[in-house]
Order: structure tokens, then C-alpha cells, then sequence
């Protein structure tokens, strides 16, 4: 099992040596049609893409807002 993981792992890294990776919960500006959006705590980006347009695209400050349960 660990042979497994470190094998996609290196597979992951090797595949995308060209791409940058970003972490933390961020999201993309819900559609105003369907209010539909995609989150995820690891985002992929090229390296041509700078911090600039990529905060614009996908930010923390998409995600929607949730109740607290009390």
C-alpha cells in the first residue's frame, strides 16, 4: 500500500512538473444561472498564470457563506 501511494504520487508530481500548486479551500465565482461552483483545497495552475488573474478566477471569498449549527 505505501509502494502504491508513493507511486502515484511521484506519478502526480512527474505529470504536471509543468503546473504550480496552490492549497487551501478556495472556489470559483458561482454561475448566476444555476448558482452552481467547484471547490477544492488543491488547485492546479500553470505557471504562465499569475497570482493576479488567478486570485480574480478563484478566491476564498467565493465560497458561500454557511450557517454555524448551533
Amino acid at each position: 500500500m505505501k509502494n502504491i501511494l508513493i507511486l502515484l504520487v511521484c506519478s502526480l508530481l512527474l505529470a504536471n512538473c509543468s503546473n504550480r500548486y496552490v492549497l487551501g479551500t478556495k472556489c470559483t465565482s458561482p454561475d448566476k444561472a444555476t448558482g452552481a461552483y467547484e471547490k477544492s483545497f488543491i488547485w492546479s495552475v500553470d505557471k504562465t498564470m499569475s497570482d493576479e488573474s488567478f486570485g480574480k478566477r478563484i478566491s476564498k471569498n467565493n465560497c458561500p457563506k454557511l450557517a454555524k449549527k448551533s
